[in-house]
């Protein structure tokens, strides 16, 4: 009976101190930032189209591409992550912020070794939504087939 009136005491203390999240700053600054990278991919896309000369679909692909790299290189330098605690959702749920999950995973992982280290782990933090990724997909393709033939 202590223990858990000492919980209760204890669950009531760190509330108290808990510091307030303001969640209307927190989803303004996700989507500005969400949006400038946005603007970043269209960038680039129009930089590969006009300077490359290449198909649009080829300047996607080489903007997701650059984009993935960088996010994988600021993750590897070790200031993406001070980013991520600024920006939030904004940095963290386009495809920079799978790149950054596969990346850290990797780092964290290389005194390991290739096998038992990074290539057991590098997915561990990304597996999830590569899981849930496909089995979405391969529910919608039913779904379109079934009711829209194909």
């Amino acid at each position: 009976m202590v223990n858990i009136m000492e919980r209760k005491e204890y669950q009531k203390l760190i509330e108290k101190h808990k510091p307030k999240e303001n969640k209307l700053k927190n989803a303004t600054i996700a989507f500005l930032i969400g949006g400038l990278v946005g603007v970043i991919g269209q960038g680039l896309v129009d930089f590969y189209q006009s300077f490359e000369n290449i198909s649009r679909n080829e300047a996607v692909s080489l903007m997701m591409v650059t984009l993935i790299f960088l996010s994988c290189l600021f993750t590897a330098i070790g200031f993406f992550d001070n980013w991520v605690s600024k920006a939030g959702a904004g940095l963290f749920v386009p495809i920079t912020g799978f790149a950054h999950a596969t990346t850290s995973s990797a780092i964290d992982y290389k005194r390991e070794g290739f096998v038992m280290g990074i290539g057991s782990n590098i997915f561990k933090l990304s597996g999830s939504v590569i899981l849930y990724g496909v089995i979405a997909a391969y529910i919608f393709g039913i779904v379109r087939f079934v009711f829209f033939g194909g």
